[in-house]
């Protein structure tokens, strides 16, 4: 026990005497505000156990997701050998689900990896440059802002051609302005602090003072924003799954199998229910953690 009041008091010390202390202790007081929030709990619950199912689809799934039998298995309801019914070629749904959340969780990495540093990098230097080259960048981030998102991702997709790397790639081209009027927001704020007026005096060149002093006070707000985009970008990947632009026959898309299974939805309900629920909890369950990872996140909330 005095172990670990020790620790407690290392980690919370207003003190740190070392940088390696104070991310430490950075870290240690938004897991504490964010262990408060039980809705944020459940949320990084379900998340995580979407990564262990995707890493251990082979061994979780009852049956092979694109093998059916026309004879036998065709569109059953649920029960204990098909917990979640078989869709119109027999294969069964919950194996299938299993599957596809590597294709949720492959599109979700994806376009974080990318559209993120993008928006990242066109706010921050937007905001630190300011003059001509602020405006240019801006009014090209109103432009992606001024269509929807899924209407620009069908004409990026169809202009590409129908692929699950194809809508990953529509998705992430239309997801980076949030994230840059985020940034340049901050930045904006950040550039008239004495913390950058200290390192200009030093001689650091712009592209120094973006990259490592600005762009680490704005990762923060843009993995927020991230998170509770993950949501979207699920609905997104769906809708363009739905529409037969993403990922192609017989791959296991949560948003194709929703295609599939519309013509049966009266009296075969079972075969759309069960990827219409998971993206539902899914989209839920990265809301949910974005909330907490808000909370956590604040400077204020962490005192």
């Amino acid at each position: 026990m005095k172990a670990t009041a020790d620790l407690h008091q290392w980690l919370m010390s207003d003190r740190p005497a070392s940088r390696r202390q104070a991310a430490l202790g950075r870290f240690y007081g938004g897991w504490r505000v964010f262990a408060r929030n039980r809705l944020a709990m459940l949320g990084l619950f379900i998340v995580l156990a979407l990564v262990l199912m995707a890493i251990f689809a082979n061994q979780l799934a009852p049956y092979a997701p694109s093998v059916g039998d026309l004879m036998t298995t065709r569109l059953l309801p649920p029960s204990s050998a098909h917990w979640f019914g078989t869709d119109d070629q027999g294969r069964d749904i919950l194996s299938r689900l299993i599957h596809g959340s590597r294709i949720t969780l492959f599109v979700v990495v994806l376009v974080a990896v990318l559209a993120a540093p993008i928006g990242l990098i066109v706010g921050t230097v937007a905001g630190y440059a300011g003059g001509l080259l602020d405006a240019t960048l801006m009014r090209i981030t109103d432009i992606f802002l001024a269509f929807p998102r899924l209407i620009l991702a069908l004409a990026f997709v169809a202009a590409l051609g129908p692929g699950i790397e194809n809508a990953v790639l529509a998705i992430a081209i239309t997801s980076w302005p949030p994230y840059a009027r985020i940034a340049r927001a901050e930045t904006l704020t950040i550039r008239q602090t004495d913390y950058i007026a200290a390192v200009q005096l030093i001689g650091a060149s712009p592209w120094r003072i973006v990259l490592r002093h600005i762009m680490p006070l704005c990762v923060s707000s843009v993995i927020v924003r991230v998170t509770l985009d993950m949501a979207g970008i699920i609905l997104t990947a769906a809708g363009l799954g739905f529409l037969g632009l993403g990922a192609q026959p017989p791959s296991p898309e949560w948003g194709a199998m929703i295609a599939a299974g519309r013509a049966y939805v009266l009296d075969q309900w079972w075969v759309a229910a069960g990827p219409g629920l998971a993206i539902f909890v899914v989209s839920l369950a990265f809301n949910l953690l974005g909330d907490g990872l808000r909370d956590a996140l604040d400077p204020k909330g962490n005192k």
